[in-house]
């Protein structure tokens, strides 16, 4: 079975990170993509999961939040 991506691309992530050399226009794009993603469509399914299923967003806050020391 293939894997999921999360917010990022694989693409996003070597754009962002400088590998394989991207333009400043391909680094730019792929920034602007994943802030559409964590602006729009992490806010989705974040009240999808708050509705419908608590204990997966709880997850996600534990990832997020906690072991990345994130909820500053």
């Amino acid at each position: 079975m293939g894997r999921y991506r999360a917010i990022m691309t694989d693409t996003d992530r070597e754009y962002i990170t400088g590998e394989g050399d991207p333009s400043e226009s391909q680094r730019l794009q792929s920034i602007s993509r994943v802030r559409s993603r964590i602006n729009d469509e992490l806010v989705k399914d974040i009240e999808v999961l708050e509705e419908h299923h608590p204990d997966l967003l709880e997850e996600l806050r534990e990832v997020v939040c906690e072991k990345h020391d994130l909820g500053r």
